[in-house]
């Protein structure tokens, strides 16, 4: 089935207008993650029919204010009505941008006792739009929720095509007593292609960091052949990540393209503090116009040509022109490579970068020739044995417990409960085995990872 649903305005004069619908069948959890006005599913006969059933209802309860009511729709187009919700809805933009109308203006009107001023056939569809709630989850660990001060925040450019509904700024704490919504990302575009072009583009601008988000997981959908064509079922996510997010890894050319971009972000700070030490005498320095790019394992030999207005960059035999203004206090990088527009988030780190671009995310490092074959030397550092320990997998608040020291469980047995974000967490063992120390007691406040309970 597809979640499809119908948006209404009802004045006290007797006056009700239905301005289209949303699709909104990408959800996890029964909770909305993308949504669109309007859908790609409906044609102009089964619009006019929802409209007209919930124009009936609208007039039955003899309602007044802007209201959502929601269908389900089957796949021969039959529609069954599910719920009215009898407020403003988080994706009411989508409509906004398609229709030119502001909802919030209008419901204000209409409490005041004034009149509709527009009628049915005063309502359009212009466009197309899309909405992505961007939540604080890590989409790599099931979803699970994220907390912390945003350290670094900064939406995509804003203007007609772009808009950010938000009630944070940098420096915002994400607490685990509310809902992770931080923002609503909202794009328009004259086809659905063009509008699913524009939310790419804006979710590689988006800048946060401080807690983990869904960023990557909403661009991976964007990118579902499935999602472009249209395919969507309220079952979509569910089905197409059944093990979890698990991101496709980029195209060739476009590693290529980011190795091209870093080599020359590097080179020009390298050379940057190679000015500056020059002018100290005793400390002059040259700058290698070759360089290998690190990415895990996998090194990349590229040489650079700097010119006026651009860098000419030859990787593998091939030239690449990389053309931006990139300055060093941006986290966010645009420019070409060979007249295609990038995005991507760059941020130093020691002596790598952290790199984010699309489904992208990754350390780079950059260095020298003979650095880099020692760097090829260097033993991966392997991750701590924390098998014996229940971690919390989010950040909350220990509810209960429901195991003492000695205690012998079975597989799937609950073990504690974490609260966060308006959940509750039912931790359980994957396996049998004897709990050696409680570590944590109900009424803690647990963060991402702090242990437990110790087994044998």
């Amino acid at each position: 089935p597809r979640h499809i649903e119908i948006q209404v305005i009802a004045d006290s004069h007797g006056n009700v207008v239905a301005l289209n619908e949303r699709e909104c069948s990408i959800q996890r959890r029964h909770q909305k993650v993308i949504e669109e006005a309007p859908s790609p599913f409906l044609d102009e006969k089964i619009r006019k029919a929802m409209s007209d059933q919930a124009i009936t209802l609208a007039r039955a309860v003899d309602y007044r204010s802007a209201g959502t009511v929601e269908f389900i729709v089957d796949g021969s187009r039959n529609f069954y009505f599910l719920e009215m919700n009898t407020r403003l809805q988080v994706e009411h933009p989508v409509t906004e941008m398609i229709t030119g109308l502001d909802l919030v203006e209008l419901m204000i009107r209409v409490a005041n006792g004034e009149k509709l001023p527009i009628t049915q056939k005063d309502v359009g569809i212009n466009g197309w739009a899309m909405e992505a709630r961007v939540y604080a989850e890590n989409p790599y660990r099931n979803f699970l929720p994220s907390t912390g001060r945003l350290r670094g925040y900064q939406p995509p450019p804003q203007d007609d095509h772009v808009r950010v509904d938000t009630g944070v700024v940098e420096g915002s704490d994400i607490s685990m007593y509310y809902d992770p919504l931080i923002a609503k990302l909202v794009t328009w575009g004259d086809s659905r292609q063009q509008a699913i072009d524009k939310m790419l583009e804006s979710l590689d601008q988006y800048y946060i960091r401080g807690v983990d988000t869904n960023l990557p997981f909403v661009a991976a959908v964007m990118r579902h052949s499935g999602f472009q064509a249209g395919k969507l079922t309220t079952s979509f996510i569910a089905e197409e990540y059944p093990d979890g997010f698990n991101p496709q890894p980029i195209d060739e050319e476009l590693v290529s393209q980011l190795v091209c971009v870093m080599a020359s972000i590097h080179h020009r700070l390298t050379h940057r503090a190679a000015t500056v030490s020059n002018q100290v005498e005793g400390y002059g320095r040259n700058v290698s116009t070759d360089w290998t790019v690190v990415i895990g394992r996998q090194n990349y030999n590229v040489s650079i040509d700097s010119q006026s207005d651009c860098w000419n960059i030859t990787l593998d035999g091939r030239e690449y022109r990389v053309e931006d203004h990139w300055l060093p206090t941006q986290n966010v990088y645009a420019g070409k490579v060979d007249g295609r527009t990038l995005y991507l988030q760059v941020e130093k780190t020691g002596f790598s970068y952290e790199v984010v671009c699309g489904a992208f995310a990754n350390s780079v490092l950059v260095m020298t020739r003979p650095t880099a074959r020692l760097n090829d030397l260097m033993p991966l550092k392997q991750p701590p044995d924390v098998s014996k320990f229940l971690l919390s997998p989010m950040p909350g608040l220990l509810v209960s417990l429901s195991v003492e020291a000695g205690q012998r469980v079975k597989a799937g047995q609950e073990l504690a409960v974490v609260e966060a974000m308006k959940m509750e967490n039912s931790l359980k063992a994957d396996q049998d085995c004897t709990v050696v120390n409680v570590i944590a007691e109900p009424g803690a406040t647990l963060e991402v990872d702090q242990p437990i309970v110790e087994f044998e």
